[in-house]
């Protein structure tokens, strides 16, 4: 391969990577903060009779984990289109 194919595979690589590590982010800090950090505070507030914190922790963070195969999906399409190795 030619270098300029190589620095295109790096930079495609890195824009995948960054993706993946600001979505594992965002549903690390939804799963952990918003159940086991901020558990006490979002105690009192209440969805229905839940407890806002039990309600992270059982639903939050699986509602917030299909939001964001989403917004991967979408986001992973705009980076094949940029790199021009999108499949249509």
């Amino acid at each position: 391969m030619s270098d300029s194919r190589n620095d295109m595979a790096r930079a495609y690589w890195r824009a995948n990577l960054k993706a993946i590590t600001i979505l594992l982010a965002i549903w690390a800090l939804v799963s952990y903060g918003a159940a086991v950090i901020f558990a006490v505070p979002l105690y009192n507030l209440r969805v229905g009779q839940i407890p806002m914190s039990f309600w992270f922790a059982q639903q939050g963070s699986m509602f917030t984990f299909v939001i964001l195969i989403f917004v991967y999906s979408w986001w992973m399409n705009r980076i094949d289109r940029q790199f021009d190795v999108h499949e249509e």
